[in-house]
């Protein structure tokens, strides 16, 4: 956990000196136009490529505080990934119960490009993908009620 805080702190630094070297080079390229009063100095700076790089530094710094918080709320403990001394199963959790053999998400993904189909091509086709992700979610989450696999 602590390299994931590292790596997510210098992942924002970095975004940081990155957006300052970038409003610093918009700066020398296009200063002496506004020095000269030729433009404003408003659009000295490219802001298409300032802001992206400013909002990927707060996101970068988001993601790192909500981890460190995180480590701190568990008291320190942890992860398999930072002992030195762990195997590959420490880190493995129990997923959950997946069939193997459940055709349901074929079905749902199938619906899901219907959908995509009916927003590209027309809308005729949206009660039919609202109907195909209707059956699939219920035959999905009621496959072990019925048949072979009942409980």
């Amino acid at each position: 956990m602590r390299s994931s805080v590292f790596i997510w702190w210098m992942l924002s630094a970095f975004f940081f000196l990155t957006s300052l070297l970038y409003l610093g080079w918009n700066i020398v390229e296009h200063g002496d136009a506004a020095a000269a009063g030729e433009i404003p100095w408003v659009r000295v700076v490219e802001w298409t490529g300032l802001l992206p790089l400013v909002f990927t530094t707060i996101m970068a710094a988001m993601i790192a505080f909500f981890i460190q918080k995180w480590h701190a709320s568990q008291k320190g403990v942890e992860l398999a990934a930072d002992r030195l001394d762990a195997d590959i199963d420490d880190e493995d959790p129990e997923m959950g119960e997946f069939s193997p053999w459940s055709w349901w998400p074929l079905a749902l993904a199938g619906a899901a490009a219907l959908g995509a189909l009916a927003l590209a091509v027309g809308t005729f086709l949206v009660p039919f993908a609202a109907a195909l992700l209707l059956v699939s979610l219920v035959g999905w989450t009621y496959e072990y009620y019925r048949g072979n696999f009942a409980r």
